[in-house]
């Protein structure tokens, strides 16, 4: 897996909402969730998942929020001024806070860490002919990205 450089700055389309990544990523994924086609107005998203302390992120008045289902209560976040997917927020009981990059605002491409997966594979509006794994439905994709998360968790600490 590749890594992100801490320090990478990173920004929205037209560049006016900012913020820098201090820690290495957890994970990066591709979700065709419906909720993930209708934010990134894209047939799925890529994402990559941090830990929030390892953010750096204070232009919140700058964001549009919206949260479109409970639970999970993922606060996404678009620039104020291009609209554009910037910065979404997972909080759940038990979990380390985290946050989920679309991965085009983050400049270091080259460097982003390879994808694991596709979920929520059943709403797919294409097919992706990949080696990635493909999970469908609700509990086999949550359980996917649950194991990831927590497999990137514990390298980190090993790291450490």
């Amino acid at each position: 897996m590749n890594q992100i450089n801490p320090g990478q700055h990173c920004h929205c389309e037209c560049g006016k909402t900012e913020f820098t990544i201090t820690g290495k990523p957890l994970m990066r994924m591709f979700c065709h969730c419906t909720i993930c086609q209708e934010f990134n107005d894209a047939n799925f998203a890529d994402v990559t998942i941090f830990l929030s302390k390892d953010i750096e992120f204070d232009q919140t008045q700058h964001v549009d929020f919206k949260k479109y289902k409970s639970p999970p209560a993922v606060d996404r976040g678009k620039c104020g001024s291009c609209h554009k997917p910037i910065i979404e927020f997972l909080n759940l009981p038990l979990f380390p806070s985290l946050t989920i990059i679309p991965s085009q605002n983050i400049e270091a491409g080259s460097n982003l860490p390879d994808a694991c997966a596709h979920i929520f594979y059943h709403r797919r509006v294409q097919e992706i002919n990949d080696n990635l794994p493909k999970y469908s439905g609700y509990v086999s994709s949550q359980v996917l990205m649950t194991r990831k998360l927590l497999s990137g968790m514990l390298e980190r600490k090993k790291q450490a």
